[in-house]
């Protein structure tokens, strides 16, 4: 039986074989490595995936697509865990994990940053849709960079892929599609930032993001705090680079 998309779960599925090879090209899977899967959807990249890996773990919600796999594939080659990404425990018995999959445009961005919590993950690849990714990947003085670059950027390299166009997938979504590689940064130590004070300063810088960044900030800092952390008082929220705000983040 044809499994039909289903809106209230964002799916759309993969049919592109030659663009399923890149994918998995960009996923780069060695044996050894443990990789979950979120959001299989009718197996476009877990086939291959257990053709390489022999065993993979999948992340899936959806009861009938859950029966399709489990008729699919051996027990002995995937283990499906029922249910909701954004409220699963990815600690994995502390073993290291890989995460990947084509995440649901709706819900990319909370997932992401639960996943951001979990120290055992050591590298995720997802397709999303293009300009999320390219916000992701954007560099300080460009309009794509914001919130959401500083609060992945500061735990992780982020490198973009590939893109995916629109008639990759059946249905066909109204958007362009990207890959997108999320690594944990080893430049410095991360655990040390205060992530909840790192949020505040940039969610109010970026919620005025037209202002100068003395206005933006005046409730939180003085025109001597920011000049002492290397920050011109005309300058713009796209202007200051992930260092300074985490200094700013220091400061509060």
């Amino acid at each position: 039986m044809k499994h039909i998309p289903r809106k209230r779960f964002g799916q759309n599925f993969l049919q592109d074989q030659s663009i399923i090879r890149r994918i998995i090209e960009c996923i780069n899977p060695q044996k050894g490595q443990r990789i979950v899967e979120i959001g299989p959807g009718l197996a476009a990249l877990t086939e291959p995936l257990i053709d390489q890996m022999g065993h993979i773990d999948v992340v899936e919600l959806d009861r009938d697509i859950i029966n399709i796999l489990e008729k699919k594939f051996l027990p002995e080659q995937i283990t499906i865990h029922s249910g909701d990404a954004l409220k699963m425990d990815f600690s994995f018995e502390n073993d290291d994990i890989r995460v990947v999959g084509n995440l649901p445009y709706n819900i990319s961005t909370p997932i992401m940053f639960h996943l951001s919590t979990f120290s055992n993950i050591s590298n995720m690849v997802f397709m999303l849709q293009k300009e999320v990714v390219e916000r992701i990947c954007a560099q300080p003085n460009t309009s794509d960079y914001g919130r959401l670059t500083v609060m992945l950027q500061y735990k992780f390299k982020c490198r973009y892929l590939l893109d995916v166009p629109p008639e990759s997938f059946y249905p066909a979504p109204k958007v362009d599609s990207a890959i997108v590689s999320l690594t944990p940064r080893t430049d410095y130590d991360f655990t040390q930032v205060n992530e909840e004070k790192l949020s505040k300063v940039v969610s109010t810088a970026f919620n005025q993001r037209r202002k100068t960044i003395s206005n933006s900030l005046k409730s939180m800092f003085s025109g001597e705090q920011l000049i002492n952390c290397g920050i011109d008082l005309k300058s713009r929220p796209e202007n200051i680079t992930i260092e300074q705000y985490i200094t700013l983040s220091e400061i509060l």
